[in-house]
């Protein structure tokens, strides 16, 4: 299957040796670490004020619970700083992978299953790249088209924009040259699934675009109709004011008579 989709003059352009790092965006390593240690030591004070201040039972589990539970995640998130600090994604030429990290885990791609897309925000970020950043944010998607997952990062989430920008070119490459996009096996999405039409739907939309046919009909000829009724409608009011303005004149004329008589 792969051999069918491959392109192999696509394919010898790429590299053929090599791993290509790009770390995570060191203000976003920094705040991490710096809010890891803040919930860590509010963890901290909060499990010993339970042990040595508190004396009723449930308070004193509820506080250790809330300050043990922040104490870990602050570890856990203090930890992996440093392993985006390395890399976010990698693209390793020797073992033909994308390999990027999610949590703890690293995602690995083949690039006979690797397709790269341009992404999009979802409503949250869409409301952040708004009205809180000043420049615009660019999203790319990193999906293994044989999995129901996919993975976007963006331009925020590494080093640079530049990396960003030669993240993106050798997905885009890599993923032409491998076809796997083209597959007729991938996994596809709600957006790219093909609506499978039988007699009865076929029948049903006939009724359908027959039946919007004769509304539209019946409203152009209410609304011809209409039409007909306000030219009447303004015809009779312009008749009845040529006759009123005739009598005025008839009235005036028969004045100016009398004031000759007299």
């Amino acid at each position: 299957m792969a051999n069918e989709l491959e392109n192999k003059e696509l394919i010898d352009k790429l590299p053929k040796e090599g791993v290509h790092c790009y770390p995570a965006n060191p203000s976003k390593i920094s705040r991490n670490r710096i809010v890891s240690v803040i919930f860590f030591v509010v963890g901290l004070f909060l499990v010993f004020y339970g042990l040595l201040k508190v004396s009723d039972n449930i308070i004193k589990i509820a506080l250790l619970v809330v300050g043990g539970l922040s104490c870990i995640i602050s570890i856990l998130v203090f930890a992996q700083s440093f392993l985006i600090a390395k890399f976010r994604v990698a693209v390793d030429y020797n073992e033909k992978y994308v390999v990027l990290r999610y949590r703890y885990s690293k995602i690995s791609i083949p690039f006979e299953n690797f397709d790269g897309r341009d992404g999009t925000p979802d409503q949250a970020e869409a409301l952040i790249d708004k009205n809180f950043k000043k420049e615009s944010n660019f999203y790319l998607v990193l999906d293994d088209v044989f999995e129901d997952a996919c993975y976007q990062t963006s331009s925020a989430d590494l080093e640079s924009i530049d990396d960003f920008k030669q993240l993106r070119e050798e997905a885009f490459a890599i993923a032409e040259a491998y076809g796997a996009r083209n597959s007729k096996d991938k996994v596809k999405f709600y957006y790219e699934k093909d609506v499978e039409k039988d007699t009865g739907s076929t029948e049903i939309d006939a009724i359908i675009e027959e039946t919007k046919a004769e509304k539209k009909a019946d409203e152009e000829a209410e609304a011809a109709k209409r039409a007909e009724e306000q030219a009447a409608r303004e015809a009779e009011e312009a008749a009845a004011k040529a006759a009123e303005e005739a009598a005025a004149e008839s009235q005036e004329a028969a004045e100016d008579t009398d004031s000759d008589e007299e």
